[in-house]
């Protein structure tokens, strides 16, 4: 995947917990695992403004654009373009 989410690292610098994250932007602690593990697909505009609001942070704090050979040759398998 070439885009990765950080939350991790703003839930440890905002020392919130996996559970208070989850309730607070109102998703699954399953699925906030999700979105933490990388293992998402898509992440709803109203997720993002969640996380950014609840962890003061801008969507650039969360998201990194991956170039790294591994990352690109996983996003190649899905390119059917």
């Amino acid at each position: 995947m070439k885009i990765k989410l950080h939350i991790d690292v703003m839930m440890a610098k905002r020392k919130m917990s996996a559970g208070e994250l989850a309730e607070r932007i109102g998703i699954t602690p399953a699925n906030l695992s999700i979105l933490k593990n990388n293992k998402a697909k898509a992440v709803r505009f109203s997720t993002l403004e969640a996380l950014c609001r609840v962890l003061e942070c801008q969507p650039g704090d969360l998201l990194e654009y991956d170039t790294s050979e591994g990352a690109l040759e996983d996003s190649n398998l899905h390119n059917t373009g």
